[in-house]
């Protein structure tokens, strides 16, 4: 997976590219807990992320938790694959997705 971070004045885009999964997860994590800290927007551009697991799940779930607390999330770019996923684990109603 690859991770494009872009910030502008505390507002953060996240571009995912591949598989968010078991592996990758943590780096995401650990990507967040830096890009976090003077941010009050969150937007994950998910147009070219291929897959997500339960475990990417959890990072966008502490993700959208820590942002409820500074400011607003969402997501953008959700194919199929993905919004399937979203659908499924209830994401749908957790998630603000455009």
């Amino acid at each position: 997976m690859t991770i494009n971070q872009t910030n502008e004045n505390g507002d953060i885009t996240i571009a995912l590219t591949g598989r968010l999964d078991t592996t990758t997860a943590p780096e995401l994590d650990e990507a967040l807990d830096k890009a976090l800290v003077n941010a009050h927007s969150l937007c994950f551009d998910l147009n070219e992320l291929e897959y997500i697991s339960s475990a990417g799940l959890r990072v966008l779930l502490k993700a959208q938790k820590t942002m409820n607390a500074k400011g607003k999330m969402k997501v953008t770019g959700v194919n199929e694959t993905v919004m399937e996923v979203f659908d499924i684990t209830g994401f749908v109603d957790i998630l603000t997705i455009e």
